[in-house]
């Protein structure tokens, strides 16, 4: 039976379980720290986010009656870099064993790299535990595991270093069983920045057996890898959702925000589908976005998501716009109101919408493209006959643009307004006049 968890004013843990930790582990003590942590920074529950990686370390947030994520080994830190930067009033604790920096380790790096303003603990006790002791990253040479059989013959990972060269704020190696580890994780926990806090507690079930390990080996073993204890590294880098705040803001010096301001007020009522297929290299992408930024313009909310291979140049390239006067949570299209189709590659995949559109939908299609069959109206537009030459490059432009002036989806003089401006803003009109010129085929 493990120690039970100790009743604190206030606590943030629960209080009728114990941990399911073997007799002995470090694990139990370190989370001891961690409560009386927060109950001495008088924080509230809802005030923190515990987030878990697997192992047996990944056990340890059913006992906080904060909120919790619990997320795949080694991902833990992205989990908790996201919600730092959506909610970065919140104090976000990640609690991770060794083996989760091991499989982890580019996130790891990330973090420290941004010093994004999270505190992660790090329960280090130099094996996988929870699966049968395998040696981690951590586990120092000449040690036995069931993979090193022989000894181990890597060199362990430095977890204060690798954070500490590269940008984290704060940097803390000790044991779980140092007097002052509560102190620590409160002062790692008021760090503006990332706080790395490698925290080295005994595996009893494995590394403990398998080794003759000990707490006063502990101590030796830092020594014997030349590892220093204590406050290792301190950095004032800029903390990364404050920094990345004031960017967005436009408080940076020198920070050039384009921001799109409604002008005017839209009419529509209703969440409209509006879809764009064509080939890669067709400015697809680009006119689908003139299409979400005037309705945005019209005060309007606007989704886009993008298609296209790996090859980018190459093959199809398809854009879904979303339009509504309410906000967008889901993003995907099932039936489109508005598609329209400038090439082959976009035929190839237009199959699925035009299968699912009604009688009251519209299809906007370049003459000579062969559609499957459709419920829709379908306007065929003959680009070839047009007074001013559009280019192949420019076809989905130009059918974007007739299909707005037709459909009333964005106002018209917004959609011009919006494909005016920057560099190819005197072409982009040229294109707008032809594409609204177009006569049926």
């Amino acid at each position: 039976m493990s120690t039970p968890i100790e009743l604190l004013p206030n606590p943030t843990l629960r209080t009728e379980d114990d941990y399911p930790f073997c007799p002995g582990c470090g694990h139990g003590p370190v989370l001891d720290a961690l409560n009386s942590a927060l109950v001495r920074l008088e924080l509230e529950p809802h005030e923190v986010v515990i987030v878990s990686d697997i192992g047996c370390s990944g056990l340890s947030d059913q006992f906080f009656t904060t909120s919790a994520f619990h997320g795949l080994h080694g991902r833990s830190i992205t989990y908790a870099t996201g919600i730092k930067l959506a909610r970065p009033d919140l104090e976000v604790v990640v609690i991770m064993g060794d083996g989760g920096t091991g499989i982890g380790g580019a996130h790891l790096l990330s973090a420290a790299r941004r010093n994004i303003g999270i505190t992660v603990l790090v329960l280090n006790n130099f094996n996988f535990g929870m699966t049968g002791g395998q040696h981690s990253t951590t586990t120092p040479e000449g040690f036995i595991t069931p993979t090193t059989p022989s000894g181990n013959l890597e060199h362990p990972l430095d977890i204060c270093a690798t954070v500490g060269v590269n940008g984290a704020a704060y940097a803390y190696r000790g044991t779980s069983f140092d007097d002052d580890l509560v102190d620590r994780i409160v002062e790692g926990i008021e760090v503006d920045g990332l706080s790395m806090m490698d925290v080295w507690d005994l595996c009893t079930a494995y590394f403990v057996r398998n080794n003759k390990f000990s707490r006063r080996q502990i101590d030796q073993t830092m020594e014997v890898l030349g590892l220093e204890s204590g406050v290792l590294y301190r950095s004032d880098k800029p903390e990364f959702t404050t920094a990345y705040r004031r960017l967005a803001e436009g408080q940076h010096e020198g920070l050039r925000v384009k921001s799109v301001v409604a002008t005017t007020g839209s009419t529509l009522e209703k969440r409209r589908h509006f879809v764009v297929a064509g080939s890669a290299g067709g400015r697809v992408r680009s006119a689908a976005r003139l299409v979400a930024l005037a309705a945005m313009r019209s005060g309007l909310w606007a989704a886009q998501r993008d298609d296209y291979p790996i090859t980018v140049k190459s093959g199809h390239s398809v854009s879904e716009v979303i339009i509504s006067p309410e906000e967008i949570h889901y993003n995907g299209i099932d039936k489109p109101d508005v598609v329209v189709i400038v090439s082959d590659d976009g035929v190839g995949k237009a199959g699925p919408y035009l299968e699912a559109m009604e009688v009251t939908d519209t299809v906007y299609v370049v003459a000579g493209l062969v559609l499957p069959a459709t419920a829709a109206k379908v306007i065929v537009l003959d680009a070839a006959a047009s007074e001013t030459r559009i280019p192949k490059a420019s076809l989905a432009l130009a059918l974007v643009s007739h299909a707005v002036d037709r459909s009333e989806i964005v106002p018209f003089d917004l959609f011009e307004a919006t494909a005016g401006e920057g560099g190819f803003g005197e072409k982009n009109l040229e294109l707008l006049a032809a594409g609204v010129a177009l006569t049926e085929a």
